[in-house]
């Protein structure tokens, strides 16, 4: 089974649920690979409190084609927690 196959074909929800801390998720609306429908969304509701951060028309590969965003999404969501090192 090629690892794309498996991640495709495998139910993350009880690890999901398991969750326990502050969690973002990021997600592309015009991800191809992945739709969102089928992961960013799904496991943001799973996820005990998550939230989720959509980019509209953001591609599967948005970590290197919006890392400037992403990167400052993510320092943003650390900051409002509390986590960022100063």
């Amino acid at each position: 089974m090629t690892a794309s196959r498996a991640f495709s074909e495998t139910d993350f929800t009880e690890d999901l649920k398991k969750f326990d801390v502050p969690t973002l998720v990021l997600h592309g609306d015009d991800d191809q690979i992945v739709p969102i429908g089928a992961s960013g969304i799904l496991s943001s509701k799973i996820i005990k409190g998550a939230t989720l951060k959509v980019y509209p028309g953001a591609p599967h590969g948005m970590c290197s084609t919006l890392k400037d965003q992403v990167n400052a999404d993510l320092l943003g969501f650390f900051q409002r927690r509390g986590h960022a090192a100063a």
